[in-house]
Order: C-alpha cells, then structure tokens, then sequence
C-alpha cells in the first residue's frame, strides 16, 4: 500500500511539474509574440527576389550596367538610372510585403500595425536611410560603382537588426548580405552578378525556407 502510495505521489509530482512546464512555454510565447513581429510572410522574400532579379536584368539590359566592365567610377547618367531602378525595386518589394504581411496577420487574427511592428520599422529604417543617404552621397562624387556594394553591406545591417524584433534566422541572411557586400567591393567588376546572389537568389531561398518553416 505504501508502495502504491509513493507511486502515485511520484507520478502526480511529474505531472504537476509537466503543467508547470507547459505553462511557462505558453507564457514565454505570449510574451516574446508581445514584443516580436511574427506577421512578416516568407513569400514576401519570393516576391522582394524577383523584383530584384528584374531590376537587375533591366540595368544590364537598358542602361549597360555590364558585370565585365565595371569600375569604381560610373558615369552620371547611368548611376542616376541605377538608382532610380533601385528605387522602384525597393518600392514594389516593401508594397508585397505590406499586402502579404497584412493577409498573414488577418489569417492569424493578429493586428499588423502592432508595437512590435513600429519598433522593427524604426529600427530597420535606421540603416537603410543612412545607406541610401551615403549611396547618394557617393554618387553625387562619381563613385557609383559602389552603389551595389552600399546596398548590400547597408541592408544587410538591416536585416541584422531586424533579427532582434522578428524571427532571428534574419540574422543570418543579413549577415550573408554584409558578406557580399564586403566581396562586391573587392570584385566590382563582378558586383551585378554578387547583387543578384543577395537581393535576388538569397531572398527567394530564404523565403521559401521561412514559408515552409513558420507558415505551413
């Protein structure tokens, strides 16, 4: 009797400490989903990918921003052309994950413009102004040549802060951005194609992963 006794404590003992588990995994969801923006949607790296990979065929293409023949220096026309093609790859990739973001946070009940979602924002626009700013300030003295390395290196400083308001594997990906970055300078002549690995086929890959990861 003492035998089934102590059994039962024992077994109501690991029960107890399982509800207690179960309910500090529950608390720490709710708390990290109050200051983390988890409505942001894996196909919004697919879309913001194949903008980019547009935008560049549209460089290369129309304005002769060839991957052989680039320098340090670039003429005025053609970076100003950059950039406005820049500019519009930014505006279409932020616009799809403003519409896909949107429709995850209706599907899961949760509102988009949340606290958590002003702190990723604020944060993220800190690098990315001050990257667009020296970028413009590059080429305003003739070095558009590294208007590509800027992007990368400057947005991948974004996405390391972003890491820290949203889901962490960002960090990752900025990282690999700030990696390309750093090599398109080295190998400039090449820094179209680096800018297609990075904007283009990294975002596709992590965008894929993240649908499959969070939304499925």
């Amino acid at each position: 009797m003492l035998f089934e006794r102590t059994l039962y404590l024992k077994v109501l003992s690991m029960k107890t400490e399982q509800n207690h588990l179960q309910d500090i995994a529950e608390i720490r969801s709710i708390m990290e989903r109050s200051t983390k923006f988890f409505s942001l949607s894996g196909l919004a790296g697919v879309s913001a990918g194949i903008f980019a990979l547009a935008g560049a065929g549209i460089v290369y293409t129309q304005f002769g921003f060839n991957p052989d023949s680039l320098t340090y220096t670039v003429d005025a026309e053609t970076g100003r052309n950059v950039i406005l093609i820049a500019f519009g790859v930014l505006f279409l990739a932020m616009s799809s994950a403003a519409f896909l973001s949107q429709r995850k946070a209706s599907k899961s009940n949760e509102v988009l413009w949340s606290s958590p979602a002003r702190r990723l924002l604020a944060n993220v626009a800190i690098p990315l102004f001050s990257g667009g700013l020296f970028a413009l300030i590059m080429h305003f003295y003739g070095y558009s040549g590294f208007l590509i390395p800027i992007t990368l290196i400057f947005y991948g400083h974004a996405l390391v802060s972003a890491g820290s308001y949203t889901y962490n594997d960002l960090k990752v990906l900025g990282v690999l951005f700030i990696i390309l970055g750093l090599m398109s300078v080295v190998f400039i002549q090449y820094s179209l194609i680096i800018w297609c690995l990075g904007f283009g086929l990294s975002h596709i890959i992590y965008g894929v992963f993240m649908h499959i990861k969070y939304e499925r």
